[in-house]
């Protein structure tokens, strides 16, 4: 991961969550926070306020690209983008909430699928039904353009809370140098979790050279092998509802079928036996010599061990074609494919997107300007450089790509189009307790080599969890 963007693809960086307070704020008075900035006003008659989960250099860059077309639907209006720079989801709401308190809320905020639901079931969104419903008619074309996993990955009890723009899926990148150096074939899109580890036992010969490297955090991780696996953290569910989006929005469209309101994370399910298998599965990998123990975090030092071609292999989205050539690699020297297929080839994903602040004083104004977000024009002024992977399939194409690569760029959309049963990241309202458990078991299972005990203390950490949210 590089820069501010994320898997997700959101604005906002994709970092390990931590339990607890942070910022001065534990995540237990967003309610009453919430309810403080009703009552101050908003933003200024004059400015329209966005936060940014990143660096304010940034986003006065973005800010100043975004201000000719603001001014198009208000004259009067200056669009200011503030940044807020912290460790995690739970430490950038804290911060955001003490803005609220504060008596200077935002209008538009910028938040992935880690922090959806909490955002969402804290109340400190509005609902957009209202809105798509009014413009239905407008947006036929953007969701036309969006695949419909995406747009429910944004959903929460039966209502549409963001416009997503932007996802990322745990695609396997591969250095093209090592795989020929290896007299490896180059995996197709079909490969299997045998060809992954010949590919990795050809390359590992190679003296400094780490044939797979990952990183501990929710996705992209072990937790890939897990979803290839069948298996998650949690139980599978849906919201009820939908349906006033999916009988007009997606009328006929094959994709859409069995869509409803929302991931419904149920139960934890972190020791079971599939989960187990996919954990066990990394441990081995670090016992044959095949992989390293993993960083726990972010994704930026790999990226530089992969783009100075000391790792073969390792899970990426589309913003790795960005990060990688940011890095200094040249197109051509990497490449992409699907995940390899296990029980199945189901991959994971998080998203990204906008969604109104409920203290907005100009909530009609943050729709347009949402609107104006999800624009194919848009995009590219949003996330200059192949930073992540576009919403709409429209954007992602050839050209595109041709200046960074991958040569199989299409594999990034058709994550979502050949593998229907690919779904987002578990992200219940407690994510934050979610990721820190998991980051920790994670480092437990890897040191002692014993996945069981590890994900048995997972279990009772999200049942704890689940229990206080």
């Amino acid at each position: 991961m590089t820069g501010i963007h994320s898997p997700g693809g959101s604005i906002a960086r994709r970092t390990v969550l931590k339990a607890g307070a942070a910022g001065g704020l534990g995540l237990a008075g967003l309610a009453d926070l919430a309810a403080c900035g009703n009552s101050s006003g908003g933003s200024s008659s004059k400015s329209l306020k966005m936060l940014y989960f990143g660096e304010q250099a940034a986003a006065t860059q973005l800010q100043n690209r975004l201000q000719p077309q603001i001014s198009k639907l208000d004259a009067n209006i200056k669009f200011e983008i503030t940044a807020i720079n912290g460790t995690d989801w739970n430490d950038f709401l804290a911060k955001v909430l003490t803005q609220v308190a504060a008596g200077t809320p935002p209008d538009i905020i910028s938040v992935a699928t880690e922090g959806l639901q909490l955002m969402a079931s804290k109340e400190l969104a509005v609902p957009l039904d209202d809105y798509v419903t009014k413009d239905l008619a407008a947006l036929k074309e953007y969701f036309a353009d969006i695949h419909p996993a995406l747009i429910e990955s944004m959903m929460y009890q039966g209502h549409l809370w963001e416009l997503p723009d932007s996802f990322n899926a745990g695609n396997m990148f591969y250095s093209t140098e090592l795989f020929q150096r290896a007299g490896v074939v180059p995996p197709s899109e079909g490969w299997t979790l045998d060809d992954f580890e010949s590919a990795a036992t050809k390359i590992a010969k190679f003296k400094g050279i780490n044939a797979f490297g990952w990183v501990v955090r929710l996705w992209g991780s072990w937790t890939s092998f897990m979803y290839a696996n069948n298996a998650n953290l949690l139980e599978e569910g849906k919201y009820d509802g939908g349906d006033w989006l999916w009988n007009k929005a997606y009328a006929g469209d094959a994709a859409a079928a069995g869509r409803k309101g929302g991931w419904k994370w149920g139960a934890p399910t972190a020791n079971s036996e599939g989960t187990v298998e996919a954990l066990n599965y990394m441990i081995e990998l670090t016992k044959k010599g095949l992989s390293p123990s993993p960083d726990v975090g972010g994704g930026g030092t790999l990226q530089g061990l992969f783009a100075s071609n000391r790792i073969g292999m390792s899970i990426g989205g589309g913003f790795w074609a960005g990060g990688l050539t940011n890095a200094g690699m040249k197109n051509g020297s990497f490449d992409v494919t699907m995940f390899p297929k296990w029980k199945s080839q189901r991959h994971l994903f998080g998203a990204g997107g906008y969604a109104i602040f409920k203290s907005s004083k100009k909530k009609d104004l943050a729709w347009e300007v949402l609107k104006l977000l999800v624009k194919p024009e848009t995009f590219d002024l949003v996330f200059p450089g192949n930073v992540t992977t576009p919403g709409r399939k429209s954007l992602v194409t050839a050209e595109r790509y041709a200046k960074t690569g991958p040569k199989h760029w299409s594999v990034f959309y058709e994550t979502l189009t050949k593998h229907p049963d690919t779904a987002p990241i578990p992200a219940p309202p407690y994510y934050n307790a979610l990721a820190t458990a998991l980051n920790q078991r994670t480092t437990q299972a890897i040191s002692s080599g014993n996945a069981k005990a590890a994900l048995d203390g997972l279990q009772a950490d999200l049942e704890k969890a689940a229990g206080a949210s």
